[in-house]
């Protein structure tokens, strides 16, 4: 992530007025960059690689009190109350709300602050790239408390989730490896947990299953190496297939998978490579607390390791979100006037207002590989 300001004539008189020895100069000035950047930083933060940028974002205004029907998102065969998961405030831990399907559910939402500042001579210069990185470091702060956040929730569903009596967690075929088995395993998985509003085969137009893998770079790693690795886990027999004669896959197929997994997507699934994944990582120990502490051989994060899958055509993972009355936009970025002249500093503060919320859990699916993927 990186914010860029251009070094044409008007932004350097602007960056120096910031430093005016008039206040009311300098202050114009500050609220002008604000008002300039603010909508940038927001693109920024929305358009990041990030798994907060997976959920469905819905605006409301400011001064709206925001609530989804919850008829709308479930089947009419279903039983009277559904389980929503949400935080009522940023780090908070996510709660399972147990809620009647006739009502409209509340949004909780909270706000999601950062303050910078830095020495007003590097406006008197025109330091065009200080100017730019502390801005950049705002909505690194924001961004990294949204994809805190929305693991937790999104991970909590999915630990516990289960569907007909079956769970959306599975096991890999085979310890230490994620083969095309497991890949195929999944998205049988995610159809089977999907159903039309009665309960039948779902319009193709509104879910066909599972859209996209989160995994860890060793997973793609893994995807890669079925080009070159046995990759039948069954003989003919049905029996195990044993360590010597595992059979290679054909080569124009093998070019293939070789060729796919260097892309964003592997067989139409979306690929998102997130070093957040991974043995001993830090998605890897959310979802080991939520899940009870260990995975499929009980070693638990520091040895296992998870697949994360999304169907993103339900639009189970909602993000209600503020915008403001007057411009519209939902990060809010001002000049932060606590700075008096002999402190000889330029502030800002950025806020937004959001919730994060899992609307039907069917939508998540995972897959823990005993003793984890090779690490480099």
């Amino acid at each position: 992530m990186k914010i860029t300001l251009k070094n044409t004539p008007e932004q350097v008189e602007l960056i120096k007025a910031m430093a005016s020895r008039n206040k009311s100069v300098a202050y114009e000035a500050q609220t002008a960059l604000a008002e300039f950047i603010g909508p940038v930083l927001a693109e920024v933060i929305n358009n990041a690689p990030a798994l907060s940028n997976l959920f469905t974002t819905l605006q409301y205004n400011s001064d709206d009190n925001p609530s989804i029907p919850l008829d709308l998102y479930y089947n009419i065969t279903d039983e009277d109350y559904v389980q929503v998961f949400s935080q009522s405030r940023a780090g908070g831990l996510p709660t399972s709300e147990v809620v009647p399907t006739s009502s409209e559910l509340k949004v909780a939402t909270y706000s999601l602050d950062s303050a910078v500042s830095f020495d007003r001579r590097y406006a008197a210069k025109s330091r065009m790239d200080v100017v730019a990185k502390t801005m950049t470091r705002v909505a690194q702060e924001i961004l990294l408390k949204q994809n805190t956040i929305s693991a937790n929730v999104a991970l909590k569903a999915l630990a516990g989730a289960t569907t007909n009596n079956k769970s959306h967690v599975t096991t890999s075929s085979v310890d230490g490896r994620f083969v095309l088995a497991d890949f195929n395993k999944l998205l049988t998985l995610s159809k089977r947990l999907i159903t039309s509003f009665v309960g039948g085969t779902p319009d193709a137009r509104s879910s066909r299953g599972l859209t996209d893998l989160i995994v860890s770079p060793e997973v793609v790693q893994e995807l890669r190496a079925i080009a070159y690795n046995p990759i039948n886990t069954k003989e003919g027999d049905g029996t195990a297939v044993t360590a010597n004669n595992g059979l290679r896959t054909q080569d124009f197929i093998a070019q293939e998978a070789y060729n796919a997994a260097g892309a964003p997507s592997f067989y139409g699934i979306n690929i998102i490579e997130l070093n957040e994944m991974g043995k001993d990582r830090k998605f890897n120990a959310i979802f080991d607390t939520h899940f009870g502490g260990t995975f499929s051989n009980g070693a638990g994060a520091s040895d296992d390791e998870f697949v994360f899958g999304i169907d993103r055509t339900r639009e189970a993972l909602v993000r209600p979100v503020a915008v403001d009355a007057e411009n519209g936009a939902e990060f809010n970025l001002i000049a932060d006037d606590q700075y008096s002249i002999r402190q000889n500093k330029i502030g800002y503060f950025g806020s937004l207002e959001e919730g994060r919320m899992v609307l039907d859990n069917r939508a998540l699916v995972g897959m823990t590989i005993a003793n984890g993927t090779t690490q480099v």
